[in-house]
């Protein structure tokens, strides 16, 4: 991410404003901070005003601005106010700005003194800076919350920034500013079509079995009201205790919406979302509309996008998306991580050297189970000198100084072929030796890598060379059972992040918090 794209954005699109903003600069000394003359008055301050606000760039704005004024526009006034009151569109606090005292301000302007107009300026100010931050790195800092994640901070010169977008097309310059993702953008559609449902009282449902076709169950009277008031099902004058039809489509769904295995059966799983009331949904879509503003804003002309909680894979060039790909992700006590990278190369047939975590959790109590358990998955053990150590002369004592290398083939844990990208986590994309999990609803299985379903079509594809590394070409090389890597030549950058709400046509989706994030975060943005 370049540390001020934001910022050179403004500056590519909006440079013919910004030398009609030139021109409009007062014979103040050079500083970064101008004053852009407006129709009306222009106040000087004495800088102890500054003093009650904790904000070194607020003071750095009005030094360079030689402690003058600087919103004259009545029209800019009013459109920064109109965005801090419409900042919970974009999951945000207004009060985190003070719009109802810059509101009162703004109403009684024409009698305002000298002294109330400059801290009304102060203030807008204030409010303005906080809120293009809030915008472009949201409210928290992510590095600060989580150990396993890796995002550079989408850097922007606020002060700079506010100096280029005070001029004409105010409100269409503070667009381009906010996250302009379509996932963000699907968000904060959830966020309006949420906000239209009425208040809901419904009691916790709980069943003792599931609930098939034809059933009759006293518990289907709620369900069908949650049914009702979540649109998947048509209102009715009278709701029966006989699992219908017509009941049956609703609950698949439902269940299609929440991720789930659109049977039709009504079990644990399916209760567990219909649980979920209206604010819990809300909160959770304001703690992902929070957690896209941390997200790279510009992920690159072609990219690979996995979200976590939908255990898929989305290959996307401009603003096409050209596959998808199933993926088996980290269990919650393995967590894959969020970070964004560049692919960079393919290896056929890998080996897999056995991680510590692994070693330790895993493999070694394997060992002593069952001594024939290396032999039985094709596992190497090599001394710190690099010699292969005979699987019958393995020791507990020395367990953890040996190397476990898998040998490639078939049965290999990274199956035929892994994607790497560099990472501080060494986690990469990988083939698997048990595909069948792909069928699984729920893919939070893996030890925090992830593996793709269909990886040969995947990696033809990135290899981008139809005469070397076509599919047949791939198969050959894979039939050697000898390593081989190659770089890609293609730049394609990779983003592994985590939603668990947007929508689709109109309709709200939800996925599963598999790593529990979404209620801590929003409980954190309260605070």
């Amino acid at each position: 991410m370049n540390k001020f794209y934001i910022l050179l954005l403004i500056f590519n699109i909006f440079s013919c404003e910004r030398e009609m903003a030139k021109k409009e600069v007062t014979s103040t000394p050079s500083t970064s901070i101008p004053v852009i003359q407006h129709k009306g008055k222009i106040v000087t301050f004495d800088s102890i005003l500054l003093n009650s606000f904790d904000s070194k760039i607020l003071k750095d704005f009005y030094k360079s601005s030689g402690y003058k004024t600087v919103w004259q526009s009545k029209k800019n006034r009013e459109i920064i106010l109109e965005q801090l009151y419409n900042s919970n569109e974009e999951g945000l606090n207004p009060a985190d700005y003070n719009i109802n005292k810059l509101r009162k301000y703004e109403r009684k302007i024409a009698s305002l003194d000298d002294n109330k107009l400059a801290n009304y300026d102060i203030l807008l100010t204030n409010g303005f800076q906080k809120y293009l931050s809030h915008l472009t790195n949201g409210r928290l800092n992510p590095r600060k919350l989580y150990q396993n994640w890796d995002l550079k901070e989408n850097e922007i010169d606020i002060n700079e920034t506010i100096l280029l977008i005070n001029g004409d097309s105010l409100a269409e310059k503070i667009e381009l500013l906010k996250p302009q993702h379509l996932v963000y953008q699907r968000l904060k559609r959830a966020l309006a079509i949420i906000n239209t449902l009425p208040k809901d009282n419904f009691k916790r449902l709980e069943i003792k079995n599931k609930i098939v076709l034809n059933d009759t169950n006293s518990s289907l009277i709620d369900i069908k009201k949650r049914l009702i008031y979540w649109k998947d099902l048509q209102p009715k004058d009278n709701v029966s205790p006989i699992y219908d039809s017509e009941t049956f489509e609703a609950i698949k769904k439902f269940q299609t919406r929440h991720g789930l295995s659109a049977d039709g059966v009504i079990g644990k799983g399916t209760v567990e979302s219909l649980n979920f009331s209206k604010n819990q949904r809300k909160e959770q879509i304001i703690a992902n509309l929070e957690r896209w503003k941390w997200f790279p804003k510009e992920m690159g002309k072609e990219y690979v996008i996995i979200n976590i909680p939908d255990y898929k894979l989305t290959l996307v060039k401009g603003k096409d998306t050209i596959r998808t790909h199933k993926v088996i992700i980290g269990r919650p006590k393995r967590k894959t991580p969020v970070l964004s990278s560049k692919l960079t190369q393919v290896v056929f047939n890998p080996t897999w050297t056995v991680p510590p975590t692994i070693l330790r959790e895993d493999v070694i109590p394997e060992i002593l189970k069952n001594r024939n358990y290396l032999a039985k998955t094709n596992i190497k053990l090599y001394d710190s000198n690099g010699n292969v150590v005979p699987a019958n002369k393995w020791r507990l004592s020395k367990a953890k100084s040996y190397r476990y290398v898998q040998s490639p083939g078939t049965f290999n844990s990274l199956g035929m072929v892994k994607l790497i990208f560099p990472n501080r986590f060494s986690i990469y994309l990988h083939d698997t030796n048990h595909r069948d999990f792909f069928e699984k609803p729920k893919r939070s299985l893996s030890s925090g890598c992830v593996r793709v379903d269909n990886p040969l079509e995947l990696t033809e594809y990135l290899m981008d060379d139809a005469t070397n590394w076509n599919l047949e070409k791939i198969t050959e090389t894979l039939q050697s059972e000898k390593t081989k890597q190659v770089n890609l030549n293609k730049e394609v950058f990779i983003h592994i992040l985590y939603w668990t709400a947007w929508s689709e046509k109109n309709t709200l989706i939800f996925r599963d918090d598999i790593y529990n994030l979404d209620a801590d975060l929003y409980n954190q943005l309260g605070k």
